[in-house]
């Protein structure tokens, strides 16, 4: 009897198997703001790499929209040169054949209804001749502000509207809004022309393996989960650190600040899936609604001068460079009250996290580029030692390095080898490169796909996005208040007043 075995096909993994690839069905992505930075660097690149990996069907088409007078032959250059510049993936001369079949190019404005209505016939041709059957994506990689006219141009000339067994699904980048109200006018505008389920809000933060890593070092793991709690913890940092300036986004960052485009989203989500309880599944809908839980109970300190803290990058040397400070950056006005710095002290009211703070930071131009999640344990409530054998000795401590060494380290204390007890800080650490051969895919590699598929857990609604705000507001109206921010010099740890924040608790910032 013939064999009907097919190769890669296993007999002992079911259809539901976790293990086997996730593969996109008949589709394809339609970015607005093509020729930005974002795209090139980032959707282009990650969009080959899907497709290089085998998660795309062949099927696939990319479709750009964009105010240039460019052929589909001109686009398929732009993102032929991104991917060969930016793909994390080797360059495939069969999957870019492939890929580039069905790279279509639209030109025209947002407030051109000529120019979507030949969007609308392009899909169509699409679904036809390369068989995408319905389902397109539109990923808004463009300011918030056109948010509105090309939602209301995707609604007008019927691109919204989805036929019985397809999909239809817009994806937004940050910020979602600069404070509650201009969220809630966006939350609005998308909600009009979108069901909620089709909605996708991208922070990037959530799609990074490490942070992925967490719900798994939590929840499956028996030794961690018993501890993590206000009986063991005594406090958490989570810390976004640059070492660059702003560079040439002076346009953007001016006005916005690092509260609102790093503490509002990424911060803030980290610290829910730092907190939140364990879900009873790991679908979209549980994870959301024990991070809400979370933002819901957050409390802000009483004394905002005490327990938040900014600042601005001064003039200065970093890495034997001199380099600018903020004010002095090219398009900034001398008077600008933007922060570059931001500290922020919060607490979760409820029976898990009693009393144990959570510091949030983050800043441009600081000593150097990490992101990590610190949780810091009590200290032991007896030590039968000499005060001389554990003067070395600090809290023990949990980190989840986000980036860009991915990874965990447990501090703990050990004997120092010798006749004499003495206690000190060591590590362990678990680093992604050393313990998988496969590198993680992209941030947004991960995020697409899951644009892709339809699943959402990494993705904030707009009640989490709203419950940000509600948090973050008054600190900002605080700020608001106090005029221009005090400066801090390029390549340290940020302005004296964090560090001050902190040692009115008795507690001190890790330097990574």
């Amino acid at each position: 009897m013939p064999s009907t075995y097919t190769p890669g096909h296993n007999p002992l993994r079911s259809s539901a198997d976790k293990r086997l690839p996730r593969i996109a069905g008949p589709c394809s992505v339609v970015i607005f703001g093509v020729t930005g930075d974002l795209s090139k660097r980032k959707l282009m690149p990650a969009i080959y790499d899907l497709a290089n990996r085998g998660l795309l069907p062949p099927s696939f088409a990319l479709v750009g929209f964009a105010r240039r007078d460019w052929e589909d032959q001109d686009f398929a250059k732009e993102v032929h040169d991104a991917v060969r510049e930016h793909a994390r993936t080797k360059f495939d001369e069969d999957v870019w054949a492939q890929l580039s079949k069905g790279i279509r190019f639209v030109a025209g404005e947002f407030t051109d209804d000529a120019a979507f209505a030949k969007l609308a016939s392009t899909l169509h041709e699409l679904d036809e001749q390369r068989g995408t059957g319905g389902n397109h994506a539109f990923y808004l990689s463009i300011p918030p502000r056109f948010f509105s006219v090309v939602t209301e141009q995707l609604k007008r000339s019927g691109l919204s509207h989805s036929v019985e067994g397809a999909w239809r699904r817009v994806v937004v980048e940050k910020p979602f809004g600069h404070d509650l109200e201009s969220a809630r006018e966006l939350n609005e505008i998308l909600g009009q022309v979108f069901p909620s389920g089709s909605i996708f809000r991208i922070d990037h933060y959530l799609g990074k393996e490490t942070v992925q890593n967490l719900l798994a070092l939590r929840f499956s793991n028996t030794m961690f989960e018993p501890l993590w709690n206000c009986n063991y913890v005594d406090h958490v940092q989570i810390t976004m650190a640059e070492d660059i300036g702003i560079g040439s986004r002076a346009g953007y960052y001016d006005g916005i600040g690092a509260a609102r485009d790093v503490i509002q989203n990424h911060l803030l989500q980290l610290m829910a899936l730092t907190a939140m309880d364990e879900p009873t599944s790991f679908d979209a809908r549980s994870v959301r609604l024990e991070k809400e839980k979370v933002l819901a109970a957050v409390e802000l300190p009483a004394d905002l001068d005490a327990h938040t803290a900014r600042g601005q990058y001064l003039p200065g040397w970093q890495g034997g460079i001199p380099v600018k400070g903020f004010l002095q950056e090219d398009n900034i006005p001398a008077d600008s009250i933007t922060e570059t710095y931001a500290a922020i002290k919060l607490e979760v009211a409820n029976r898990r996290w009693a009393g144990v703070p959570f510091y949030l930071r983050t800043g441009k131009r600081l000593a150097r580029r990490v992101s990590e999640i610190a949780v810091v344990f009590k200290r032991a409530p007896h030590l039968p030692f000499q005060a001389t054998d554990t003067q070395e000795l600090t809290s023990n401590a949990l980190v989840i390095r986000v980036q860009p060494d991915e990874g965990v380290t447990i501090k703990f204390g050990s004997k120092v080898p010798g006749t004499q007890m003495e206690v000190r800080d060591v590590t362990m650490d678990f680093a992604y490169g050393d313990s998988f051969t496969e590198n993680s895919p992209e941030a947004y590699e991960r995020l697409i796909l899951d644009v892709l598929l339809g699943e959402a857990p990494l993705f904030p609604r707009h009640e989490e996005v709203e419950m940000s705000w509600e948090i973050l507001d008054p600190i900002l109206d605080h700020w608001a208040s106090r005029g221009q921010p005090p400066g801090y010099d390029s390549g340290g740890w940020g302005p004296i007043q964090a560090d001050d924040m902190l040692a009115r608790d008795g507690r001190s910032w890790r330097r990574p």
